[in-house]
């Protein structure tokens, strides 16, 4: 019962102000806000070939984070009944995605960093594993919180210190950051896959710094007991050895307010988030289902940035380029689409003049009218990949 009297109360309120509304000179009903019934008719069991075909599954991270909201996100916006089911897969995070969406035959797409790549070419010793993948879009930006005793000012005050950077949410970024900046620090691994704990470390003194990616406002961050104000978040200057991996961000005090004195700010970086899939085949099975989700989420993307989806998809972006990556084909031709409705002719005026530029690196001349169809050809493929 005591669930119920907030729910009676909003409505109560709900309709003492549409009320008042309707004194008011000239005003009239509200009919935006009347029900809509419709019949529920018999409904009929699914067709399992249907089902298979139109579900695409979406590997996140954790349950609580906004990895995993945002895929339940596109759940509830996207799946239309025989048509498009999304099926949001709770994994492990970013490093894990991409071994899962290469090699898991169930998975379609997945959340992965932007610099995830580079971790992979430092602790897996693989030279570029984002060939491998295709981008889809920028959903959001990951923030790197560094949660340090107030002696350390910058990243760079932990040259020879013990840090924690628990594997799927920290130590990815830790590996590229430290080793773009030249600073040797000690990984304890004795928390790799518990975060709570790793920080725990730092509370106790044990170790010297926390480092994880992901959105702010982090609730274990701003949660953090820290009365004596011993700790605080550590700036990562915008370096320009970090400037092709990372974005520039900042931390307040409003958003932490226990980290960051009154008024103030801590610049630190961000990492993209990116919906990917494996680079099928353009024929196949797995891509023509990937592509009908890709329609779907693009024609779509307005409803996402509206309450009560999650506020970091005020950052997401379907026509972002993201350097080092290629985009998924599919994607590409549904953004080529678009510009041409928008701007009628200035897409064919766009392809021209990167057919120029994809000639001039060639450095072809005098060539056939079937090799001049194949190079076009050739430059498509250039060209969806974002000129790479």
């Amino acid at each position: 019962m005591r669930f119920l009297i907030p729910i009676v109360l909003a409505a109560a309120a709900l309709w003492a102000n549409d009320a008042g509304a309707q004194t008011g000179a000239g005003a009239g009903p509200r009919t935006d806000l009347q029900p809509v019934f419709t019949p529920l008719t018999q409904w009929k069991f699914p067709d399992r070939d249907a089902v298979n075909a139109g579900t695409v599954t979406i590997i996140t991270a954790p349950a609580g984070g906004a990895k995993s909201v945002f895929a339940a996100d596109m759940a509830r916006v996207l799946d239309e009944t025989d048509k498009l089911r999304v099926l949001p897969v709770l994994g492990k995070g970013p490093v894990q995605n991409v071994i899962d969406v290469l090699d898991l035959r169930t998975i379609d797409m997945g959340l992965v960093a932007t610099d995830v790549p580079e971790f992979f070419k430092i602790q897996y010793g693989t030279p570029n594993i984002a060939d491998r993948l295709r981008y889809i879009m920028k959903l959001y930006n990951d923030e790197i919180h560094i949660i340090a005793p107030t002696e350390i000012k910058t990243v760079f005050d932990l040259e020879g210190k013990r840090i924690e950077a628990p594997k799927d949410v920290g130590l990815y970024s830790a590996r590229a950051i430290f080793s773009r900046l030249n600073i040797n620090v000690k990984f304890d691994s004795t928390y790799l896959n518990d975060d709570t704990g790793a920080l725990q470390q730092v509370v106790d003194g044990k170790a010297d710094a926390w480092i994880v990616g992901t959105a702010k406002v982090m609730p274990i961050a701003r949660n953090l007991k820290n009365e004596s104000r011993r700790l605080h978040l550590v700036s990562i200057p915008y370096d320009k050895r970090l400037q092709d991996l990372y974005l520039p961000a900042e931390f307040t005090s409003d958003e932490y307010p226990n980290l960051i004195p009154p008024g103030e700010t801590v610049e630190t970086l961000a990492a993209g988030i990116l919906l990917v899939a494996f680079n099928w085949p353009e024929k196949t099975d797995r891509y023509q289902k990937v592509a009908r989700f890709v329609d779907a989420l693009f024609s779509r993307i307005d409803e996402f940035s509206k309450p009560p989806r999650h506020p970091k998809w005020k950052e997401a972006s379907i026509s972002a380029v993201i350097p080092g990556w290629q985009r998924f084909k599919a994607a590409q031709d549904w953004l080529d689409r678009w510009n041409e409705q928008q701007h009628p002719g200035m897409a064919s005026q766009a392809s021209l003049a990167r057919f120029k530029d994809f000639m001039a690196q060639k450095s072809n001349a005098n060539l056939s009218q079937e090799d001049l169809e194949k190079l076009y050809a050739q430059f498509l493929q250039w060209n969806s990949r974002g000129g790479k």
